[in-house]
């Protein structure tokens, strides 16, 4: 069962130092980490659209697209602020890391390096994947179109996911074949 934040932007009751400095924490309180970084640079990005004049936003508007070319060129991850990323996401590594601007992503999900989360068909270019909570992504698995991820997902490394993957079910394969997950797997103990 997918259960989605009506607005992921802005997790209730924490502001943007305080969704930073959980991202710290799930980092490994590692600041040189790029995943890190791009996920502070993406939070900055959403926050800056909560300033209504265009004036006071401007600055933060230079500053995000600035450092947004930075995690994008130099990371090789591209989370722009469109996405809605829940809490307590890790981004393990770096490179070749792409995400849908219309994508959501799950409150303790894990995104690893070579990770595409994007449309699949160049006539639906708002078709996104909506990831659950604590979805465990596999590095190089390309997951696209309007496809639902249910909570407690593995999606195996390099797998291709072109359906809907159930709730604590595993995505392995090209095209991806979908199976049950015994608990502990589900769980995330998969590293």
């Amino acid at each position: 069962m997918l259960c989605f934040a009506e607005d992921f932007h802005l997790t209730p009751n924490k502001t943007l130092l305080q969704q930073i400095r959980a991202d710290w924490n799930n980092h490994e309180k590692d600041w040189t980490r790029p995943g890190f970084r791009a996920l502070a640079f993406y939070r900055l990005g959403v926050w800056r659209m909560t300033i209504r004049n265009k004036f006071l936003r401007a600055p933060f508007s230079l500053l995000y697209r600035s450092l947004y070319r930075r995690a994008r060129n130099l990371y090789g991850i591209e989370l722009p602020y469109s996405a809605s990323v829940g809490s307590d996401v890790v981004i393990e590594h770096q490179g070749g890391i792409v995400i849908h601007g219309n994508c959501r992503i799950g409150h303790g999900s894990i995104i690893r390096q070579g990770v595409t989360l994007g449309n699949r068909y160049m006539d639906r270019p708002f078709d996104a994947p909506e990831l659950g909570n604590r979805v465990n992504v596999g590095a190089g698995a390309k997951i696209l179109g309007a496809v639902k991820i249910g909570d407690h997902a593995v999606i195996a490394a390099n797998a291709v996911v072109l359906q809907d993957v159930p709730a604590a079910h595993l995505a392995a394969g090209i095209p991806a074949k979908i199976r049950p997950l015994k608990s502990s797997v589900s769980m995330g103990e998969t590293s």
